[in-house]
């Protein structure tokens, strides 16, 4: 499977692993499918919900 980086847009990483939407939602993400998924990327969601993006990415590849 390819690696989830902090770059990919929230709906690229979940067509890379759709197992990560549990994450992604745990930490506040609840609109995985709008618009902005689409143009968001997990750095920019990460700093947007508060959360440490190094965090987010260890979460992310325990998946």
């Amino acid at each position: 499977m390819a690696d989830i980086t902090k770059e990919m847009t929230i709906g690229e990483a979940l067509n890379t692993n759709p197992d990560i939407a549990p994450v992604l939602m745990g930490i506040g993400m609840h609109c995985l499918g709008c618009p902005s998924a689409q143009g968001e990327t997990l750095e920019e969601a990460a700093m947007v919900h508060g959360i440490d993006v190094d965090e987010l990415m260890q979460q992310i590849a325990a998946v």
